[in-house]
């Protein structure tokens, strides 16, 4: 009797078994990584179950263990010193051990979204990003570390991503991470004097729903979650299936906060926004189980929207519904902030070219909300509240101590409407903290409007210069 194939068929039904037997840590667990600095951080992976795994970083003399359960899968957590490294990470068991080299402390943070969080700093193919050329020749520096979670769209949640590794920042791995989060830690190491960890978790044109798990997701009436023997079809926009494939492997690894830039892909459903990314945080706060850490959010840029697919224009296919919604966003979730960023948008491309501003004032509220640090603007001026003067609309503002400006330039972009809810364009002054808006059109006005366009332009700043949001004063629904 020949054995051969027997032999060779068996060997190849236990080779996947003797493989996951193996000794290994998650793809996010490499040379060159970052620890969340002054934190009880999670380290996990698998094993031969039952088998004994110590964990022993080199900053101290503690070893840490764990056992491995009858899957395989075993998880501590090590207490992490003040920011500093180059240290090793030696992880043993009945295996061959691991040794992670070039391991820093510092702070850490998560960057998620779509295309204008993902697009690196080399930019998309005919599609640049403004000064990146040079930003990338000077980027060498061994305390910026990089980490891009590798794409993938699935219907059950993945206890690993594909493999990557972490980068120590130079011109080639900058060059492919996504600029908004490298200027962010750029601005954040030069300022904190720390080192700073960068993770990557984002894919082009993805809806906020493809980011949420089933369980968040069954709240919400009429989202459909896919079978787990679904095929896919849009793998960026099904819901579920980002969580499941790229978020679900990297939860629980220490990082300091969040930032999130995204909703380029939901605009054409604006009502439902706020609760979503309502829902996001909360959920992502959970699932990390470190309380409400810092959720940092770049609000989508102005861009005419109607030369997409299927090309829908007017009501509430205006991306300023969508902005707003942001705005109103950032007073339900606890322990966030929103970066504005109506000045740099572009009518031909969704995707602007000034990444550096969104970067920098995401790292501003940063610097100020989550490090203390103080005399600078970080946070956009913002509407509080309207009252009417004989005929004239009287817009307060707060977050604008030192008053607001147009920088010289004619403050445009300003309407008001009455009881007929018919909107006119209107003249605006500014004084100090406040905008006063009138129309000969609109004796008694009862609303307005600012920048309330699917592409326009921002004319109004704090005289720090960061630009006021798109704001409306009414619930109308168009």
């Amino acid at each position: 009797m020949n054995t051969k194939p027997f032999l060779l068929s068996a060997a190849l039904l236990l080779a996947p078994l003797l493989l996951r037997a193996e000794l290994r840590l998650p793809s996010i667990f490499t040379d060159n990584m970052i620890f969340q600095q002054q934190a009880q951080c999670a380290v996990w992976g698998w094993a031969k179950p039952g088998s004994r795994i110590t964990v022993a970083p080199s900053w101290g003399k503690q070893k840490y263990q764990a056992q491995a359960d009858d899957k395989g899968r075993w998880q501590l957590k090590v207490k992490t010193p003040a920011a500093g490294g180059p240290y090793t990470l030696g992880v043993s068991g009945d295996d061959k051990p691991v040794t992670l080299q070039n391991v820093l402390v510092g702070e850490v943070w998560l960057c998620g979204g779509q295309s204008n969080m993902e697009m690196p700093m080399k930019g998309f193919k005919g599609q640049p990003i403004l000064g990146s050329n040079e930003a990338i020749l000077r980027s060498s520096n061994p305390n910026i570390r990089l980490y891009n979670v590798p794409r993938s769209s699935r219907t059950a949640p993945k206890d690993n991503s594909k493999p990557f590794a972490w980068k120590v920042a130079e011109p080639e791995a900058v060059a492919n991470f996504s600029a908004t989060a490298y200027y962010f830690g750029r601005l954040l190491q030069e300022q904190l004097q720390v080192p700073v960890g960068l993770i990557n978790c984002s894919y082009g044109g993805s809806t906020i729903e493809a980011w949420l798990s089933e369980e968040t997701l069954r709240q919400f009436a009429g989202v459909t979650i896919p079978p787990k023997t679904d095929s896919i079809k849009v793998v960026n926009r099904t819901p579920t299936t980002l969580y499941n494939g790229m978020l679900h492997p990297v939860v629980g690894y220490g990082i300091r906060g969040a930032l999130w830039y995204q909703g380029e892909s939901n605009y054409e459903h604006p009502d439902e926004y706020p609760a979503r990314l309502q829902a996001l945080v909360k959920q992502w706060r959970a699932a990390w189980n470190m309380g409400e850490f810092p959720f940092y959010y770049a609000q989508i840029a102005p861009y005419n929207y109607a030369q997409l697919p299927p090309y829908n224009k007017g009501g509430k296919f205006n991306s300023a519904f969508i902005r707003d919604a942001q705005r109103q966003a950032e007073a339900t979730i606890p322990n966030a902030a929103m970066a504005v960023l109506l000045d740099v948008g572009e009518e031909a491309s969704i995707h602007p070219m000034r990444k550096e501003p969104g970067g920098q004032r995401l790292a501003l509220l940063a610097l100020q909300k989550t490090y203390g640090r103080k005399g600078f603007g970080a946070v956009s001026p913002a509407y509080e509240s309207l009252e009417v003067k004989d005929g004239t609309a009287v817009v307060k503002f707060r977050d604008a101590p030192n008053g607001m400006t147009s920088f010289g330039e004619a403050l445009t972009g300003f309407e008001v409407a009455g009881a007929d809810q018919k909107w006119y364009p209107a003249k605006a002054s500014i004084d100090g903290s406040v905008v006063k808006v009138s129309a000969e059109a609109v004796k008694q006005p009862v609303a307005v409007r600012y920048a309330f366009q699917d592409f326009t332009r921002a004319t109004l700043f704090s005289t720090e210069g960061l630009p006021v949001s798109s704001f409306r004063t009414d619930d109308w629904a168009q």
